[in-house]
């Protein structure tokens, strides 16, 4: 069995390097300040630093920011437009926006185009999973459905609504404002 042959260590960052780091990472991925600032945390953490003074890492974000290369809203509407297209609800959106460390005035657009497509996201959802109205028969056995109703809360969907497409029939023509109305 053969070694590996050991790594020369990486030399500890300076501002420009992480600056370097910083902008290769945004040029990469689509980012918010949030996590630009934990990435650049992590590669401080992992190589150390070298260079005086630590560098503040929130005022290079906001600089980043600034500059166009961040856009924490364009971020969030991305974000929200994604999960919604794959059928998940509002609250797993909200939950994203909080990981990513989106904050409430840049996250208030991408929670509005989440409600805003709340039935035809649930209703994705359910036609991804054939439950409702997609299975190929009815769910009579109380335990399956209360599995595909966990899974609908889970994919953040409203109890109600979840309910309300589970509750049609399959082959069933839906009514989407209907839904909107009495599903909630």
């Amino acid at each position: 069995m053969r070694s590996r042959p050991q790594r020369k260590p990486r030399p500890p960052l300076n501002r420009e390097t992480l600056n370097e780091l910083a902008l290769a990472y945004v040029g990469r991925f689509a980012t918010t300040r949030a996590k630009l600032h934990s990435y650049l945390v992590r590669k401080i953490r992992e190589r150390g630093w070298g260079d005086g003074p630590a560098v503040d890492l929130a005022a290079l974000a906001d600089r980043f920011a600034e500059q166009g290369y961040i856009d924490d809203a364009a971020y969030a509407l991305s974000k929200s437009r994604s999960l919604t297209g794959r059928g998940y609800g509002l609250r797993r959106v909200d939950q994203s926006l909080r990981v990513a460390g989106v904050e409430e005035p840049d996250a208030a657009p991408a929670r509005d185009l989440a409600q805003a497509d709340a039935v035809r996201s649930a209703l994705r959802f359910a036609e991804r999973r054939h439950l409702g109205p997609f299975a190929s028969e009815a769910v009579v056995d109380r335990k399956v459905r209360e599995r595909a109703l966990g899974a609908m809360i889970r994919a953040g969907h409203s109890f109600g609504l979840a309910r309300a497409i589970l509750d049609l029939p399959p082959g069933a023509d839906i009514d989407v404002e209907a839904l909107a109305e009495g599903g909630g």
